[in-house]
């Protein structure tokens, strides 16, 4: 029997997510943002949730897996708010 070693992507689809559209759990300030010129988020992020587009940092909490590591990493307090999702909104992991 062989098992096949999976990408981060298919790895990341057996996830299932739950947005809460109304109440992001991180809020991401574009101006301060814009003024960051290493813009490391856009690196670091696992689920790839931060984006340039047209040159700007471009933020979406979906897929999110709340592992804190923009946070971390933001120097420029692009990052105003970070909390856990409320209960029952998130990511569920799930093996494969």
């Amino acid at each position: 029997m062989t098992l096949k070693r999976l990408s981060p992507e298919e790895l990341l689809g057996l996830d299932r997510f739950n947005v809460d559209e109304g109440h992001p759990h991180i809020l991401v300030d574009r101006a301060r943002c814009a003024l960051c010129a290493a813009r490391p988020c856009v690196t670091v992020c696992p689920a790839r949730c931060y984006r340039l587009k047209d040159g700007q940092v471009a933020f979406d909490c979906a897929g999110c897996l709340e592992c804190g590591t923009c946070r971390v990493v933001c120097k420029d307090q692009g990052v105003t708010s970070w909390t856990y999702p409320r209960a029952s909104f998130g990511i569920t992991f799930r093996c494969s």
